[in-house]
């Protein structure tokens, strides 16, 4: 731990925008997003989480305001709100910031079906937020966290096109590579018709357990399949990763000498060192 808390992290050469992305549920898309966005932030970096998922949770877990009433991704999204007007400072740590989400965004699904470019909605957005920032002298955002909903509608298609990568969160357990095809398949006609600059370049292994043959045999599976993606950092099962958004905090906040917290900030680092 002590070595991950001195361990200095250089900025991008430019924003790294990710879509945190997996159709099957429970595997700790939500989890990943709010983490990793706060282990970048406890290192420095400046951070925003985009709640792009109807239920609202990752803007729970960042202790953001996301009532009825609070504007919301929905806004931008279905009324060309500017981002800069919702976007919100997360109050447990500096230089993060989310954009949240309401149950609102449940029914944009069937609203941007009509509109014109409905797929590039949050791109636009994002690079005109970005162009804001800079105008304002404000400093400039080093990662970009999307968090999906478990679905592959437009709120997700809306998220591949205003990403560069995709990060998937495989769970240890049985199943985990079943729909990953699926999901494949929809990034490989993402990238021929709306976005050539898309490319999954991380895979996180979630709630691995040690202690099972099952955990590390799926591992090996998914290691097998993605040799240049997977992380080495795992992240095990944790009460700890799952009382925090109860509390409105990551573990990061919450714990963060936990097993949870220490996985996601090694994550975070090898997530900073790809390429070098």
């Amino acid at each position: 731990m002590q070595q991950l808390d001195g361990e200095q992290l250089g900025r991008p050469a430019e924003a790294r925008i990710f879509t945190i992305s997996n159709q099957k549920g429970g595997v700790g898309k939500t989890s990943t997003a709010v983490n990793l966005a706060a282990a970048f932030a406890s290192k420095g970096m400046n951070v925003l989480v985009i709640d792009n998922d109807p239920q609202g949770n990752a803007s729970t877990a960042l202790g953001i305001d996301h009532g009825i009433d609070v504007p919301s991704i929905y806004d931008v999204l279905v009324d060309d709100k500017p981002l800069a007007d919702i976007v919100q400072p997360c109050p447990d740590l500096e230089n993060l910031w989310c954009a949240p989400s309401n149950i609102d965004l449940a029914g944009a699904e069937i609203e941007l079906v009509s509109m014109v470019a409905r797929e590039t909605r949050l791109k636009n957005a994002l690079s005109d937020y970005m162009a804001a920032r800079e105008m304002a002298g404000e400093p400039r955002l080093d990662y970009v966290f999307i968090d999906c909903p478990p679905s592959l509608g437009l709120l997700t298609i809306n998220a591949f096109v205003a990403a560069r990568e995709v990060l998937i969160p495989i769970q240890c357990e049985y199943y985990a590579l079943e729909g990953l095809s699926q999901l494949l398949k929809n990034i490989t006609m993402i990238q021929k018709h709306l976005n050539a600059n898309l490319h999954i370049s991380t895979i996180l292994l979630t709630m691995y357990d040690g202690r099972t043959n099952l955990s590390a045999q799926v591992a090996e599976e998914v290691r097998e399949h993605f040799p240049e993606q997977v992380l080495d950092a795992a992240v095990p099962r944790s009460v700890r990763i799952s009382e925090a958004p109860s509390y409105q905090q990551t573990v990061i906040s919450y714990d963060p000498q936990s097993s949870g917290a220490i996985a996601y900030l090694k994550a975070a680092v090898e997530i900073a060192h790809q390429g070098d």
